[in-house]
């Protein structure tokens, strides 16, 4: 009396796009992270790698820890700098550790 019989349910309406109507979206959202996000950050990356590699005698240069200072000396072999932060201070530095290179000084003359 209580009891209602139990009737088989009818079938779901099929996604018309199959399986792609949930991965387009996702590519899309992979692609937008892209194109925003990871390719500026890249080519930020390889500017600052060619301005820290393109470094030499008498530019300024501002390190990452603060100090601005003229570099006296380019050590190849090594990737050091040495920098001049006043006339009587001269610090070695790594020069993965440079920021920013605000003027270029002169070509060294031969």
């Amino acid at each position: 009396m209580f009891i209602s019989p139990a009737y088989a349910q009818s079938a779901g309406a099929t996604d018309p796009l199959g399986g792609i109507g949930i991965i387009l979206p996702m590519l899309i959202m992979v692609g937008i992270f892209y194109f925003l996000l990871i390719r500026p950050q890249q080519q930020r990356q390889k500017e600052h790698r060619e301005m820290v590699n393109s470094v030499r005698r008498g530019d300024t240069v501002v390190t990452s820890g603060g100090f601005v200072g003229k570099v006296s000396k380019v050590f190849d072999t090594t990737g050091d700098v040495e920098v001049e932060l006043n006339d009587q201070m001269k610090v070695r530095i790594v020069r993965s550790t440079l920021i920013d290179v605000r003027s270029k000084g002169e070509p060294v003359k031969s």
